[in-house]
Formats: C-alpha cells, sequence, structure tokens
C-alpha cells in the first residue's frame, strides 16, 4: 500500500523537475556557447601569455577575471596553471586564477541568474571575485614555491613544464583528448569568425549532450527534495538554529560534487525549503573548488601542505561568502 501523501509528493517533484528543466536547458546551453567563444578567442596559451606580462598586486585581478571568464575544465585549468607556474609567474596570481576558475564561470552565473535571479548572481561574483583577489595576494606573501612539484603536463598539444621550461611540442591535436576531455584541443588562430562562431555552436551542444547525465540528476535530486523531503527536516540539520550549519555545507559539497550544473538545482531545492542562501552557496563553493576529481588533479602539481592549503583556502572563501551572504546582504537581497 502506498504511504498517504507520496503519490501527491511525487507529483510535486515531477512539476518541479519539468520548471528546472525548462529554465535551466536554455540558460545551459547559451552559457555554453559563451564559454565555446572564450575559448575560440582566448585559448589557453592566450591566457598564459596575457598573465606571465603582469606581477603581483594587479596580476591578481587580471587573473581572477580571466579565470571567471574562460573557465576551461579541470584538465586545461591546471596545464595552464602549470604554464604560469613554470614561466616563473607569482605564485599569489597563479592561486587567484585557480581559485576563480571553478567558482566563478559563466555556467554558474548563467544558472545562477536563472534560479535566484540578477541580485543574487551579482553579489555571488563579486564577493568570489573579490576572495579568490584576496587569497592571491595573501597565499603571494607565503613562501610556497617549494611545494609546487617539477612535473611535466603533455595537453592541447604542448608540453609544459614547472620547473621552469614550457617547451613547444608539435604533437597532434589528439594529444588534448587524450587527457579525457573534449575541449582541452588547441584552437586554430587562422579561423575566420563565422567558422569561430560555427564552432561554439556545436561544441555548446555537444557539451551539452555530455553534461545531460550529471543535469538530469542535479535536477532530479534536487526535485525530490523539493517535493518529498520535509522541510522541517532540512531546517533542523542546515537551517539558521544550527551555528555549524554554513561550515559543514562548504565541507559537504565535495564528495558529493560532480559538476556545477549538477549543484544548483540541488542548491535551488534547498533555498526553496527554508535554507538561508548563505549556507547554499558555500555547499556550492567548497563543492566546486575541492571536489575529488579537481583535488586528484592538482596533486600531480601540488606537494601536499600546498594541496592542504588551497583546500583550506576554498573552504574559507566558502564560509566567508556564505556567511556575508546570511548577515550583510540578508536584508538587501
Amino acid at each position: 500500500m502506498i504511504p498517504p501523501g507520496t503519490e501527491a509528493a511525487l507529483l510535486d517533484s515531477w512539476d518541479y523537475f519539468l520548471h528546472l528543466a525548462m529554465v535551466l536547458t536554455p540558460l545551459f546551453i547559451g552559457a555554453s556557447f559563451l564559454v565555446g567563444l572564450a575559448q575560440e578567442y582566448l585559448p589557453p596559451e592566450r591566457v598564459e601569455e596575457m598573465l606571465r606580462a603582469r606581477d603581483h598586486g594587479s596580476g591578481n585581478v587580471l587573473a581572477a577575471g580571466l579565470g571567471a571568464v574562460t573557465p576551461f575544465c579541470s584538465c586545461s585549468t591546471v596545464p595552464v596553471l602549470a604554464g604560469l607556474l613554470g614561466a616563473g609567474a607569482p605564485t599569489g596570481m597563479a592561486f587567484s586564477f585557480l581559485l576563480a576558475s571553478p567558482i566563478v564561470n559563466w555556467i554558474a552565473v548563467f544558472l545562477l541568474f536563472g534560479l535566484f535571479g540578477t541580485g543574487v548572481t551579482v553579489a555571488y561574483v563579486t564577493t568570489a571575485l573579490l576572495a579568490a583577489i584576496v587569497a592571491g595576494l595573501i597565499i603571494g606573501t607565503l613562501d610556497l614555491d617549494k611545494h609546487i612539484k617539477d612535473v611535466r603536463i603533455t595537453a592541447g598539444g604542448r608540453e609544459i613544464a614547472t620547473d621552469g621550461g614550457a617547451p613547444a611540442s608539435d604533437t597532434s591535436k589528439a594529444a588534448g583528448a587524450a587527457s579525457g576531455c573534449s575541449e582541452c584541443g588547441t584552437t586554430a588562430t587562422n579561423r575566420t569568425h563565422t567558422e569561430r562562431v560555427t564552432a561554439a555552436g556545436e561544441g555548446a551542444l555537444s557539451f551539452f549532450r555530455d553534461t545531460l547525465p550529471y543535469i538530469a540528476v542535479g535536477i532530479a535530486i534536487g526535485a525530490l527534495i523539493h517535493g518529498a523531503v520535509p522541510a522541517e527536516f532540512l531546517q533542523r540539520i542546515a537551517g539558521p538554529g544550527n551555528p555549524l550549519a554554513t561550515p559543514v555545507a562548504a565541507l559537504a559539497g565535495a564528495p558529493i560534487y560532480v559538476s556545477i550544473s549538477g549543484m544548483l538545482p540541488i542548491a535551488h531545492s534547498l533555498t526553496e525549503a527554508g535554507i538561508p542562501i548563505g549556507t547554499v552557496i558555500a555547499f556550492v563553493i567548497g563543492g566546486a573548488g575541492i571536489s575529488i576529481p579537481n583535488l586528484i588533479l592538482l596533486n600531480k602539481l601540488f606537494e601536499r601542505r600546498l594541496l592542504a592549503i588551497y583546500a583550506t583556502t576554498v573552504v574559507t572563501i566558502g564560509i566567508t561568502v556564505g556567511v556575508l551572504f546570511n548577515t550583510v546582504f540578508a536584508g538587501l537581497l
């Protein structure tokens, strides 16, 4: 026998699933198209070139901005980071790029706008970028260069070294695909604007097909939370009455993170259930920054102490931004 209320809860979840799917699908494809354009006109080599000419300070601002507008996947973010470090870029500036890249990107911005509106989106982008800049400036004052491993990484048809050299390689574009990411290949520099736009559009549709399972899972979990999980239960665990809710949320996102497109529908459902927006944002930042795949890749580049500093920094940013949203921004958004 079906327990009373189950059918109504499942129907509510199904309606919510359809609502989120209709809102997020066009936003995701549009954001993916802009990501493709960014990669066409600002390939990893160009980003490295722009940042190598900057010093500590102004370089942190530019690094955080480029990390936000050039949201490379993890398998190319790490090679860009390696290229910067190998070319002698300040460690703090490289960290500003590394911190901003997963936390602030166009896909996150578009989905945040569709789910939470303009106010939350602007506040999130502003505080997250400032946090990446400040954290990079602080890290730059520490003597951490000795904790960067001397490694050579082959990606995007080139070989990158962190021991002071970044020799070019004539290997084929397939080298980038071999790393497991379809977006890590080199970008042709002699294509017309029409060809670049067409490539970005095709890439957006391809990326959407590849990411669709993760989006569907995230929407499904969010829909079940919305329709089947009592709001009182969630508020007891992560509501304003629990002073540890925001720190725990910043740590809890990491083990279940798959992609930002899957996390944000869950985040929206949690806010609908009455969980404070800051606690939910701490959950998203922690998941995006210290996800297991991201830490595995960074482990190839950082020694354990530097990896721990990175993870601690991400969690600190998540908690700080979350507390700001729950206190300072609470009456404004």
